[in-house]
């Protein structure tokens, strides 16, 4: 199962958290939201498919995540967890902990917003720039 969900870049982009990595619906940003990726995107937790939450939900679950600006692409991977409510109406966020609450998407992922290439986020600190999110789950 596949989801893409678009989003765009913002000038206080940052990208250097080192236990998270977040996309958010909200369109302002703050350069305290430094794990931030990307803003305005046409999707939250709230708004997936049940039958990916479903997945999602399921600590046998191994989620696989593609960020992707231009022909920039970051990869990464993470866990699904039973405690996963998938319920926040603006954001979604892969934690490298085990920490869930109602923005949390994926646990024990195997990387965070330090590791996305400088490059990506340059591009991505022009708010006129467009990425792409995709979460595929076997």
């Amino acid at each position: 199962m596949r989801y893409e969900i678009e989003f765009f870049g913002h000038e206080n982009i940052r990208s250097n958290h080192k236990k998270t990595i977040e996309i958010t619906k909200e369109s302002h940003l703050t350069p305290r939201g430094d794990c931030i990726v990307g803003v305005s995107a046409n999707s939250s937790c709230n708004d997936l498919p049940e039958e990916l939450k479903n997945k999602l939900q399921n600590p046998e679950t191994t989620v696989h995540f593609l960020i992707k600006v231009d022909d920039d692409e970051f990869v990464l991977e993470g866990k699904g967890h039973p405690d996963l409510t998938l319920t926040h109406q603006n954001d979604i966020v892969l934690r490298k902990s085990d920490f869930t609450c109602p923005r949390t998407i994926s646990v024990k992922c195997d990387k965070a917003s330090d590791l996305v290439p400088r490059e990506m986020i340059s591009k991505l600190q022009n708010p006129k720039t467009k990425g792409l999110f995709v979460i595929t789950v076997d």
